[in-house]
């Protein structure tokens, strides 16, 4: 054999190499991509068939235009139901477990990441037997159950609201069961936070028109014919006679003369069975962060320490004559940091709104259609209501007991509850671009959601939104009053706090009044580890800010940033940091570049 053949065979065989092995890392590739996609139909099937049978067990149906509405009943909320969803939840989570992560495509992994914190949590809560305490100091099972403004689009949702009054009486039933069981073993909401809350069934024993639930009955749509109206209306009141008085009224005696009076006296999460595991268990619902008591009591301790020091600056800004706890007394007493009506302090809210809605062109690249409307909490709960809170399709403002309202906190509220905060999250959530799945879309993790609201408290600061230096003061005393939680609540669940240490350290280190100090630190004793989100997620928005501003320099663009965090939705704070460190190091983009619509 020659060499002039030799070398087009040698040829031939590195050639025959090259293209095998270019075969085999396409066969590979494909052979990968096949397994990501069966992992990530794994996955979908899995949160799909859980999210559509979560929402019949919460008693919801699909409507003719796909969306999930009340049903004609509420949930079984009996001890066997929840013990039926334990079991449920258990078998996805394990189901979730053998689904390799490794095979998971990036947004998959999102997926599972926050499907198994949603899941977790639930199963936990079961598993501790929350169920058996369905209320706090300020919220409770049987507030809420009517629309608060308008009514229904059609017949059959009056029909099903009317069958939803037929059935209350069966659904409270099940959450006395249930209270009388917690009683029992000892698991009950501290009886000192909830003295007259049971004042709050009364408008509900109202017989006729004056009954709240009677209110989306008064004005029907036109597509409704009259005598449909006529009827609706009839079955309305019937079922208003001999349903909801009757349970409203069953509900406030046994809440008044069972109990409350069996209530427990201590405070602390910890002394609760298996306490220490079940507030260990609450920070991690609320935040989404593994951190002990220990941990975050001292974070708070440090943020207080740092945000006093800029609480000092501003009264010296004001040159005010005296140290904090008189600058304190001075904010909480003169008659012009206060309105004389609600309508003026709605009406200062509403302008904070309309000047923020000058600014969202800079603080946001992707804006929703959907507005909100401003309300005040009605007067069945707004006693022991918080100052304010935003969702969907309303912004609350809290009007009762106007002395404890000062103004000069209301542009932090209002920008933390409506827009950019809550209100405006909501809406995004609904209408942002991207292919999220539906049990995302309607989910809520505290540490995501509030860690959101207070940092655009601080950011109202950058756009300019502060008028006076007493408005920045508020802004900084709502900031306080967040980072005192940490301490706080930790406190009163951990350490033993009583209600007059936590109430004295509040007070001590902000200008709330005594009526809304005395509210939240009845809120955070009677609700384990919520308090904590807000701070929490806060602190670590704003760090990565920081760092994005650091690393990006005149690259940084505050709208990129905000729209990555809104356009996640709702995820555990984990996720959110790492998905702000992979847009960090992608270069600080616009998200939603490749939206066309977007771009015209």
């Amino acid at each position: 054999m020659n060499a002039s053949r030799i070398v087009p065979f040698s040829a031939m065989l590195i050639a025959m190499t090259l293209v095998c092995g270019f075969l085999s890392t396409i066969i590979s590739s494909k052979v990968a991509a096949q397994e990501r996609r069966s992992a990530d139909e794994q996955l979908r099937e899995l949160y799909e068939t859980e999210f559509a049978w979560r929402q019949h067990e919460m008693g919801k149906i699909r409507n003719e235009r796909g969306e999930w509405v009340d049903a004609g009943r509420w949930p079984d909320v009996s001890a066997a139901a929840q013990a039926r969803r334990l079991e449920y939840w258990n078998a996805a989570l394990e189901q979730l477990a053998r689904i390799p992560r490794d095979q998971l495509s990036a947004k998959a992994l999102i997926n599972a990441e926050v499907f198994e914190q949603i899941i977790t949590s639930r199963a936990s809560n079961v598993r501790f037997r929350t169920y058996e305490a369905p209320l706090n100091s300020d919220t409770f099972f049987w507030s809420g159950l009517h629309p608060r403004m308008g009514g229904f689009d059609n017949a059959q949702a009056y029909q099903r609201y009317i069958a939803r009054l037929e059935d209350l009486p069966r659904y409270f039933q099940q959450h006395t069961a249930n209270m009388r069981e917690g009683l029992a073993r000892g698991y009950s909401v501290p009886a000192v936070t909830l003295k007259g809350r049971e004042q709050s069934l009364l408008p509900y024993r109202a017989a006729g028109e004056e009954n709240p639930f009677y209110a989306p009955l008064k004005a029907m749509p036109s597509r409704i014919s009259e005598a449909q109206q006529s009827a609706l209306r009839k079955q309305a009141l019937e079922a208003i006679q001999t349903a909801v008085v009757s349970a409203y009224t069953a509900l406030f005696e046994f809440m008044r003369d069972e109990y409350l009076p069996g209530a427990r006296e201590d405070l602390a999460a910890r002394s609760l069975p298996d306490g220490e595991a079940f507030y260990l268990a609450q920070i991690r619902e609320y935040t989404t962060l593994d951190l002990t008591p220990e941990q975050i009591h001292e974070q708070g301790l440090a943020e207080v320490k740092r945000i006093w020091a800029e609480m000092q600056a501003v009264r010296d800004d004001v040159e005010f004559e005296g140290d904090m706890a008189a600058f304190f007394e001075f904010l909480r007493n003169d008659p012009q940091f206060y309105a004389r009506t609600p309508a003026e302090l709605l009406g200062v809210s509403s302008y904070v709104a309309k000047r923020m809605d000058g600014k969202l062109a800079e603080t946001l690249g992707f804006l929703p259609r959907r507005r909100f409307t401003l309300l005040p909490v009605p007067d069945a709960i707004a006693p022991f209501y918080t100052g304010g809170r935003g969702g969907l399709n309303s912004c609350l403002m809290n009007t009762y007991d106007l002395p404890s309202r000062p103004l000069y906190t209301i542009p932090a509220l209002t920008l933390h509850e409506c827009a950019p905060g809550h209100a405006l999250q909501a809406a995004i959530s609904r209408e942002a671009p991207g292919d999220i799945p539906e049990f995302r879309a309607r989910n809520y993790f505290s540490g995501y959601g509030e860690g959101w609201g207070l940092y655009t408290e601080w950011l109202g600061s950058q756009l300019g939104i502060y008028q006076t230096p007493y408005e920045e003061f508020g802004r900084l005393s709502y900031e306080m009053w967040r980072a005192c939680r940490l301490v706080i609540d930790t406190g009163v669940h951990y350490y033993g706090w009583s209600r007059e240490q936590a109430q004295d350290y509040l007070r001590r280190h902000s200008a709330l009044s005594e009526h809304e100090l005395t509210t939240e630190v009845d809120r955070y004793i009677s609700w384990p580890g919520q308090a904590l989100a807000y701070k929490l997620g806060e602190m670590l928005i704003r760090r990565k800010r920081a760092e994005a501003e650091e690393a990006l320099g005149a690259a940084f663009d505050q709208r990129y940033f905000h729209d990555v965090i809104l356009g996640l939705r709702s995820v555990p704070l984990s996720v959110l940091e790492s998905e702000l460190d992979r847009w960090i190091a992608d270069g600080g983009q616009n998200p939603y570049a490749d939206v066309d619509w977007l771009q015209r």
